[in-house]
């Protein structure tokens, strides 16, 4: 990412005591199952000097001169509105708790920074900035701008355990949205969002009594019947030793242009299919075609805000689902599209179980280990910023994401589309075989989506 220097501020959230409001309770609030894994793994690794760091961020440009103060206003409404952004969080009785603090009792603490003078120190700050978001840290965000005469960039960064990826278009139009109505001098205009420790509720209420012998976990035990594994291996050799984690390589590359989006969207239609279905055949054939299997095994998120109170809720609302369809060779395009049509509609059958209690109890020794996964995993994400709430105001249609991770034992891929076209943002180990492989599995993925888009073939 390349921001032109300016003069940069910071802004963090700090409790205040405002109203006389006693010492906050002890944190209450049961929380999700992914942040309770999320935080445990930190914390253990932390206890062994092990530690990851992990962020997720995001950045929009505003044209014209800058009101500051409307800047801050926003970014105050922005982390008062949403509860998570408010939560503390405490490991209690081997679970996590969580605690929401009061919009009234949150402020922002301003710093001026000064000026950096150049595109490359920008970016050398900015990586600095950001890696200083620790899950076991409280605030879980970052937020700050370059300010420059004719415009500004501002950017943020949060912990996995406060966000997801839908989140970060949420986060860029409600602080755009604020910005904007502040500036005129007027207040933002906000419908009321879903409290967070509530779907954290829910959720436990309803897959909290989840036993290894439960009909729920029966989708689970086929995939992993059919693949040997809970976790999904990425089929192509990068080059690791089992329990190492590595150094990564984080790049963004362009698959297609808006035009070859475009294309490859109508493709999929007529075959009865959505964009994001084409890309992950396109995933699977472009795997087989490197040497993989001839069946697509892979882990897929699926967004579970709905469309009532959650929809625009900061949080990590994502579950995690298997996927497995055919990609044999010969196939053609609708035969694949069929398969994974199909396999798209099972998994959704099944989507209400979550992906860490099916960890829990389906592969216990896996779950308890330090990492997250226990070997490179076969991934897939796609996120259409053009649908993402706020993108018929365009702030969000645009706006630039960035997964990193200090370090890795495998290789994972965020697919999304904006205006500017369908793009790949991917993270791998830095070893010499992962390199040969990344490069020329993105090679045939981008002529197989080509291909695709221009004649509907693979």
């Amino acid at each position: 990412m390349e921001i032109a220097p300016g003069h940069v501020f910071e802004w963090s959230v700090v409790e205040t005591k405002m109203h006389g409001s006693p010492e906050p309770a002890p944190p209450r609030e049961a929380t999700t199952y992914n942040q309770a894994k999320h935080f445990a793994v930190a914390h253990d690794a932390h206890s062994t000097n092990d530690s990851v760091a992990a962020y997720v961020a995001g950045s929009f440009e505003i044209s014209g001169p800058l009101d500051q103060g409307a800047l801050e206003s926003a970014l105050l409404h922005f982390v008062r509105r949403h509860e998570v952004l408010r939560c503390t969080f405490q490991q209690l009785a081997g679970d996590l708790s969580c605690d929401a603090l009061a919009p009234e009792d949150i402020e922002l603490k301003t710093v001026d920074v000064g000026p950096v003078g150049s595109a490359a120190g920008i970016r050398a700050y900015l990586h600095e900035f950001f890696q200083r978001v620790d899950t076991l840290s409280w605030p879980l965000i970052n937020m700050g701008a370059v300010v420059r005469d004719d415009s500004t960039t501002v950017y943020f960064a949060c912990d996995h355990l406060v966000t997801d990826g839908l989140s970060t278009p949420i986060a860029v139009h409600d602080i755009a949205s604020a910005y904007a109505a502040y500036a005129r001098g007027e207040e933002p205009d906000f419908s009321e969002v879903g409290s967070y420790v509530d779907f954290s509720r829910e959720q436990r209420s309803r897959s909290g009594d989840m036993v290894v012998e439960d009909a729920r976990l029966d989708h689970w035990k086929g995939f992993m019947a059919r693949g040997g594994n809970f976790f999904p291996p990425f089929p192509l050799d990068l080059g690791v030793e089992p329990g190492c984690l590595y150094p990564t390589v984080n790049e963004t590359e362009t698959l297609l242009s808006a035009d070859g989006a475009a294309a490859l969207d109508d493709q999929c239609r007529a075959v009865d299919g959505r964009l994001f279905m084409g890309l992950l055949a396109a995933v699977g054939v472009s795997l087989r075609k490197e040497g993989g299997p001839s069946v697509y095994r892979g882990l897929m998120p699926v967004n579970e805000r709905g469309r009532g109170v959650y929809a625009n809720t900061m949080g990590w609302f994502i579950n995690t689902m298997p996927m497995e369809f055919p990609v044999p060779e010969g196939a053609e395009f609708a035969d694949v599209m069929a398969g994974v049509r199909s396999a798209f509609a099972e998994m959704q059958r099944h989507a209400d179980v979550p992906f860490v209690q099916a960890w829990r109890l389906l592969a216990p020794r896996e779950y308890t280990a330090l990492r997250y996964w226990p070997y490179a995993v076969n991934f897939f994400s796609y996120l259409d910023f053009r649908k993402a709430p706020g993108a018929e105001q365009h702030a969000a249609r645009n706006a630039r994401k960035h997964l990193w991770a200090s370090r890795s034992n495998g290789i994972c891929f965020w697919f999304h589309r904006n205006d500017t076209g369908l793009h790949m943002n991917s993270i791998y180990v830095d070893t010499p075989q992962a390199r040969v492989t990344k490069s020329s599995l993105g090679g045939t993925l981008e002529q197989t989506l080509k291909n695709m888009a221009d004649s509907g073939t693979f």
